[in-house]
């Protein structure tokens, strides 16, 4: 934390170790299609593969990853391993699990 940000808390009354941070999980907030679609949407446009794959795994978290992999036809516990942080799935996985979620790849 820099200096700055240690001074603000101070003027309160407080120090960093008063601060509680909860890890972020936007699977929690994926609770319409609407804002599955914007997710999607947002990831796809960086054509940030290592963003379109977490962005893909948060939305399976958010819809049920039990779900996905029985619409995908995939196994569930290798949908984990190539939709977790630093996977890399293959072309084939995305537009499965795509579909699955209602959302096919089209041009």
């Amino acid at each position: 934390m820099d200096k700055d940000k240690i001074k603000r808390l101070a003027a309160v009354g407080l120090t960093p170790e008063d601060i509680e941070v909860s890890p972020w999980d936007a699977s929690e907030y994926l609770d319409s299609p609407e804002m599955i679609q914007g997710y999607l949407q947002e990831s796809f446009a960086t054509g940030d593969m290592d963003i379109i794959v977490m962005a893909l795994g948060d939305v399976a978290k958010a819809i049920g990853m039990t779900e996905i992999s029985r619409k995908s036809g995939l196994n569930r516990q290798n949908l984990y391993r190539a939709l977790a942080p630093g996977g890399k799935p293959q072309f084939e996985t995305i537009a499965k699990v795509s579909k699955a979620m209602g959302f096919p790849l089209t041009v």
